[in-house]
């Protein structure tokens, strides 16, 4: 099983994502705005989410992260290095915040950041790799700050 530690930042500590994130990862898709800017077209029912977390927590090839707010465990957001290629040391990275009262407030910024450290100081990886859509421009300022 991949080590995923419990990553602290100034504003945001991410913590490996669990089975009881569930309702909160399917009230986030509620958002318009939040599926838009994802791309998420597909409506998925609780179960179906719950069914999710429950494979992501023991993958090896993937590291699934809610984000929450210092030390409150309430669920804000995700951030994922998934599609990890263990051979080349490469992964995928994406990141969701759950509705718009999450936006402009840096979290979505610093929990960027301590995934790129994770992945690159604590697996190793290589490379690590995104797509942004041209019409998520909070999205590719966030990005390029981190040095994509």
């Amino acid at each position: 099983m991949l080590d995923k530690p419990v990553l602290r930042g100034r504003l945001v500590t991410l913590r490996p994502l669990n089975v009881e994130d569930a309702s909160a990862i399917f009230a986030s898709m509620e958002d318009a705005e939040t599926m838009r800017l994802t791309g998420t077209q597909q409506q998925f029912a609780l179960p179906q989410i719950e069914a999710f977390c429950r494979a992501v927590v023991d993958a090896d090839d993937r590291a699934d992260y809610a984000i929450t707010l210092g030390d409150d465990p309430a669920y804000i957001g995700e951030a994922v290095l998934n599609n990890i290629d263990w051979t080349n040391r490469t992964a995928s990275f994406r990141i969701a915040l759950a509705g718009q009262r999450y936006f402009g407030h840096g979290y979505g910024s610093e929990a960027t950041r301590l995934m790129l450290d994770y992945g690159f100081r604590h697996l190793n990886l290589h490379r690590i790799e995104l797509e942004v859509y041209d019409f998520n421009p909070r999205a590719q300022w966030v990005y390029e700050k981190a040095g994509f």
